[in-house]
């Protein structure tokens, strides 16, 4: 697992110590997320930025509690590994609590520059306010074990020999996901794919066309693929008003260059009504919506849970509609619309650089669990699309069983659906864009395209 390096461990003063009160607001706010992405399930990307408001956490201290968050979910296979071999209780036994202040404290003293005494210091004060001064010991003898060695040398000794083992261990995902991941981007590429996914993603914004322009995005550096794209080399999205009026926002460059192949996919006929079938929270949707304006059509953005809809709403373009839905039993006719998007709920695995704690709650159940709705909503998208319109079926994952395979499932009962060049497409649409498979389906790669890993497959129903 490549290291994330802090530039230093930013202790903030305090008040003498008094048991049970936290000394270091930077490390107890990582913790505290943590703790909910453990027992609520929570999404460190989402409640991180709220802790870090409530509690006036900005500039280095925000990005170091930033990196100590991700940094630890993302490498907590790797640590536990080393954990187990430096502790004389089994990790199972070992209150989560605890294990989590451990886990932070390897984070530290492996893969950060913090100094070694205070990488353990703190992780020990950590421990006595929340589990008490004898786990505090505990934890002070563990983590002393721990940084006796470096991370290379550490995984010398856990890493096991068979190379699945070593590539599960070194790279922290768990071994079902890393042999899914090989079946995927073959044998050649497994392990830079692994070492991308632990690296930190950079921030890409968008200026929706017609709505903003990348101008208006002062500092940042233009997109390497999509016309509409930037990138962020630091500070806070929200300091530019066209974020904060909803004419741009943050995404991912493969999101934005998966909506914008559905716009340019060639189809016959007329060209005046599109669909985003599974649209919540919106990010697609406001970049179709706000292409539909341009181009004389009107998108209807849908999706079943309300507060989702409701999300959608703020990022489309006001011509819009917006309606909850069921996607696999709508109100609406066959062949209603000219271009279809449906983006199905799947694993993620292909947004672990961005929601790392999705390998840990994932499991292989998760797949064959996910397969039938795919189907059925991909079944919904064909069925609401006219002859000769389009439909884009697009998931955030790499897994062949989320992939082709349920687009090729799908079409054995649609003889008549001509599947399109998706590469071609998107290389229409950025001619440098390479990378994307042999076709007809296109898979970005955040090794190969510093994107999310995400799978378009464009549609034609004959």
């Amino acid at each position: 697992m490549p290291p994330t390096r802090a530039r230093n461990d930013n202790r903030r003063p305090g008040p003498p110590h008094r048991t049970g009160v936290p000394q270091d607001l930077v490390r107890r706010t990582a913790f505290d997320v943590l703790r909910a992405v453990d027992t609520r399930d929570a999404y460190a990307n989402l409640l991180l930025p709220n802790r870090l408001r409530e509690r006036d956490l900005t500039g280095r201290d925000a990005a170091l509690a930033t990196e100590l968050t991700y940094g630890t979910l993302r490498g907590r296979g790797t640590y536990d590994a080393i954990l187990a071999l430096c502790s004389d209780r089994e990790l199972r036994r070992i209150d989560a609590p605890l294990l989590d202040v451990l886990r932070l404290g390897a984070h530290q003293l492996l893969n950060t520059r913090i100094p070694a005494h205070a990488a353990v210091a703190t992780a020990v004060d950590l421990a006595r306010s929340v589990s008490g001064p004898g786990q505090a010991k505990f934890a002070n003898a563990v983590l002393r074990k721990v940084g006796a060695r470096d991370l290379d040398a550490w995984l010398a000794i856990v890493a096991p020999a068979d190379e699945l083992g070593r590539l599960t261990v070194t790279y922290s995902h768990p071994r079902w996901i890393v042999s899914a991941l090989r079946d995927a981007v073959g044998a050649g590429e497994i392990e830079a794919l692994l070492a991308a996914d632990n690296e930190r993603p950079r921030v890409t914004l968008i200026a929706k066309p017609g709505r903003a322009t990348l101008e208006e995005l002062t500092g940042t550096e233009p997109g390497r693929f999509s016309p509409y794209a930037a990138y962020l080399p630091e500070g806070d999205p929200a300091g530019f008003p066209a974020i904060r009026e909803g004419r741009a926002a943050v995404q991912d460059e493969a999101s934005q260059l998966v909506a914008l192949a559905l716009a340019d996919a060639p189809l016959t006929g007329k060209n005046g009504r599109w669909l985003d079938l599974c649209a919540g929270p919106g990010g697609k949707a406001g970049l179709l919506s706000a292409l539909a304006a341009q181009r004389g059509a009107r998108l209807l953005a849908c999706d079943l849970q309300p507060h989702r809809a409701a999300l959608v709403g703020h990022a489309v373009d006001q011509r819009a509609g917006v309606a909850v839905v069921d996607g696999t039993a709508p109100a609406w006719r066959p062949g209603t619309f000219d271009r279809v998007l449906v983006d199905v709920p799947c694993t993620g695995l292909g947004a672990l650089r961005r929601r790392p704690e999705a390998r840990w709650r994932r499991s292989p159940e998760s797949v064959a669990e996910l397969g039938p709705l795919q189907r059925r909503l991909l079944v919904t998208a064909l069925d609401s699309v006219r002859r000769g319109g389009v439909v884009a079926y697009v998931t955030c994952s790499p897994h062949l069983a989320e992939t082709r395979v349920v687009v090729d499932d799908v079409l054995k009962a649609h003889p008549t659906v001509e599947r399109l060049d998706t590469p071609a497409v998107l290389t229409g649409i950025a001619p440098g864009l390479t990378g994307l498979g042999d076709g007809p389906y296109a898979q970005f790669w955040p090794h190969r395209h510093g994107t999310d890993a995400m799978f378009v497959a464009l549609l034609r129903r004959g």
